[in-house]
């Protein structure tokens, strides 16, 4: 294995799988630290955690466990892969986590690069925007778990940190690679060991993962890994698992509990297609006064009703009313009902109904790949940006979308993609 990977929630590591797989690597992601070695011929390994809005110290134990095994498969590089709105609160995970592995690496100039522009994330002068929108002026702000209220990387990554942050600006970017190492070799020697990197399309991408061929340590969003496997002479010239993939028949289900304004549209897009939707209650859920019985029951007499349909299961509300919830029960209580709810539907559906499941949102995905228990996942093509088709078994196909993802239609190319048809 070359390059060791670990991501702090599920759809950001096959997102992060998705842009290695295209870049020519061979690619599988685990879920959480495997028990064994991984095959021969993997070139890059994701570690998948859940680990982005969970207590500091239990992130930082699951992800040093996830680099040991890493280390143990002969890595040349580790990468740790966060959110690309860099989803976090001042008291953490990113920055802390960066440090514990930093420490383990001996590492001395870490880069934080959350930058994906194929996505409208881009950095400029330190601050994060999406699209045309600062972050802290984006959909972002309203956040149910991790709300980003601040544009500025290097104010939020002090917070979390304890110290100053450096800076690689654009201006240095745009000189090259050597320009990059040189600055970060002089923010290293002033004392700021964490610098963020700023990055506004592929090319600055590409140039700053040349200046990282010697770093132990590399942090980021997905988009950053597109410029790291140049870095790897030892890359075997093989068919990448995206060029083989068959695809899987039968019935699909599609499943959400993203409140992100890009899953909402995705939704009521869905809908107006004609497609069968059901909105759960929440306080039915949370109370239990509504089951898993309820909603299989419903996903099945749909799909023999409606053969060929995709069926959409979904909780998603704009932030006021997920405000009124939180409130109402707490928002732990809350969002742990939900995760519970969705990862016991999905294995009731895997297990009796589909051999295709669409799952919406990073938290509720994490759920849901941890009750089916599928111990690794392979990369197959691009559904939409940053979001990869996957095979989780022999029969089952799934695709696993951050919120904030996907173009208004996602939920029917993602079944098709799943099926095997082009997109």
């Amino acid at each position: 294995m070359l390059l060791g990977c670990i991501g702090d929630d599920f759809t950001g590591s096959s997102d992060l799988g998705n842009m290695l797989t295209k870049a020519g690597m061979h690619v599988v992601q685990y879920s959480g630290v495997p028990d064994g070695p991984a095959a021969s011929d993997v070139e890059a390994g994701i570690v998948a955690l859940k680990s982005r809005s969970i207590p500091v110290q239990d992130a930082i134990k699951q992800t040093l466990a996830a680099l040991a095994w890493l280390q143990e498969q002969g890595c040349q590089q580790f990468f740790f892969k966060y959110c690309s709105t860099f989803d976090s609160t001042p008291h953490g995970n990113i920055g802390q986590v960066a440090q514990a592995l930093a420490e383990k690496l001996g590492a001395e100039q870490i880069i934080f690069c959350p930058a994906f522009p194929t996505t409208g994330r881009s950095i400029f002068q330190g601050h994060l925007f999406v699209g045309d929108q600062l972050l802290s002026d984006s959909p972002l702000k309203d956040h149910p778990l991790n709300p980003m209220t601040e544009s500025d990387l290097r104010k939020w990554l002090a917070l979390q940190t304890g110290t100053e942050i450096g800076h690689v600006a654009f201006s240095d970017v745009q000189k090259g690679s050597d320009q990059v190492r040189r600055k970060m070799a002089d923010e290293a020697a002033a004392g700021r060991h964490y610098m963020i990197v700023d990055a506004i399309t592929d090319a600055d991408l590409m140039v700053v993962g040349k200046a990282l061929k010697s770093q132990p340590l590399v942090t980021g969003g997905s988009g950053i890994a597109i410029g790291l496997p140049q870095n790897f002479s030892e890359m075997a010239d093989k068919k990448n698992a995206s060029d083989s993939w068959q695809g899987e028949a039968g019935k699909c289900v599609a499943v959400c509990g993203s409140c992100a304004a890009a899953s909402r549209a995705q939704i009521s897009a869905h809908k107006a297609a004609g497609q069968p939707v059901l909105a759960l209650d929440s306080d039915a859920v949370i109370t239990g006064e509504y089951g898993i019985s309820d909603a299989l029951d419903w996903a099945e007499k749909t799909l023999a009703e409606h053969p060929g349909t995709i069926p959409l299961i979904y909780s998603s509300a704009d932030p006021q009313a997920v405000r009124a919830i939180q409130e109402k029960y707490g928002r732990e209580l809350a969002a742990e009902a939900f995760e519970s709810f969705f990862g016991a539907l999905a294995s009731a559906l895997v297990n009796d109904l589909v051999n295709r499941l669409i799952v919406a949102g990073g938290e509720t995905s994490g759920a849901v790949v941890e009750a089916l228990a599928l111990p690794s996942l392979v990369i197959g093509p691009e559904i939409d940006p940053g979001v990869p088709a996957l095979r989780g078994g022999e029969n089952l196909a799934l695709a696993l979308k951050s919120g904030n993802f996907g173009a208004e239609d996602f939920f029917v190319k993602a079944a098709a993609c799943l099926a095997g048809k082009p997109v």
